[in-house]
């Protein structure tokens, strides 16, 4: 009477040891099955990952347009040029107070002669400031804004150094920067667009690749349904499939991706060179290349068990 527990404790695991070993030998025998058709597996990944390479490669050119539109000056300094006679310490204290500011990274004053000294250096100019009998230059302040303001945060700078007593112009790209940060929105939800389209891409293709491997086997599903194979029986390995299939396409569409940041570094530091080093190659986040592989398995995953739950419905 004791021994009976013990022997219904040992049998508990059975039904879990023989669930475990149908995974593996789904796993096994769906990627021996696609390894058989070597072709047709390697054609179907390699439309997959051209489906998932391709929001990769325009996140890709959208880091770079931004780095880009820095070069050329989204974070370029407000030129403040002060009122004539205004007198250097009264620049000096202005410049002070503005370097308080939260959203200043920093300010530099230029003096007359300073502004004359580069008028000289131009070419053409020289001559020209001979003639003049005084500097007519005013002080000028330049106020680089804090790295990663938006136009918004410019333009409220700009506003308040316009309003400053002394100041007579104020010289700002804020429409340019309205303009790239309107531009570089578009871009990061037409990426956001596509990604969700070409992830429908890959449901669709792992879906259409399921239905016609199960419609091959049809006659192979009616013996095991007959005999009291369950649904997740049957389809556990067309679910691998879908897993191995989106796996490996995630897997090429990195390298893909890789690979196209190796073809972009050189004209990239070209470019760089020509914008004083202030433009690089922007690189795609390693934690976003581990990831793919992951998504698009998930992804291989969830049409291999739409497709094979409607069909096999369809079969019973």
């Amino acid at each position: 009477m004791v021994a009976e527990p013990n022997r219904v404790e040992r049998s508990r695991p059975r039904p879990v040891a023989s669930w475990r070993d149908h995974h593996a030998w789904s796993a096994g025998a769906s990627l021996r099955r696609l390894m058989a058709r070597p072709v047709g597996t390697l054609l179907t990944v390699a439309v997959m990952a051209l489906a998932l390479a391709l929001p990769l490669t325009f996140y890709l050119l959208l880091g770079n347009v931004q780095q880009l539109g820095a070069a050329l000056g989204q974070n370029q300094a407000v030129s403040v040029f002060m009122q004539p006679g205004q007198t250097g310490p009264a620049v000096e204290l202005m410049a002070t107070k503005l370097r308080e500011r939260a959203d200043v990274a920093s300010v530099t004053v230029k003096s007359p002669q300073q502004g004359m000294d580069e008028l000289a250096r131009m070419q053409g100019f020289s001559g020209a400031l001979n003639t003049l009998d005084s500097n007519p230059l005013p002080y000028a302040v330049e106020v680089l804004p804090k790295p990663g303001a938006n136009a918004d945060d410019v333009a409220r700078l700009v506003t308040d150094l316009r309003a400053l007593q002394g100041v007579d112009l104020v010289q700002d790209s804020g429409t340019w920067r309205q303009r790239l940060d309107a531009l570089l929105g578009v871009g990061n939800r037409v990426v956001l667009i596509l990604a969700g389209l070409l992830a429908l891409a890959v449901l669709l293709v792992v879906g259409n690749t399921v239905r016609v491997d199960i419609a091959s086997r049809s006659e192979e599903i009616g013996v095991l349904m007959l005999i009291g194979a369950s649904g997740a029986f049957v389809r556990r390995p067309y679910l691998y499939a879908g897993i191995w299939y989106g796996l490996f396409s995630g897997v090429l569409a990195a390298g893909m991706a890789l690979l196209i940041e190796m073809a972009l570094a050189e004209p990239v530091t070209r470019l760089g060179h020509v914008y004083e080093g202030k433009l690089q190659l922007g690189m795609l986040p390693l934690w976003l290349l581990g990831a793919v592989p992951l998504a698009a398995a998930v992804l291989g995953w969830l049409g291999a068990r739409l497709v094979s739950a409607w069909q096999l419905r369809k079969a019973a």
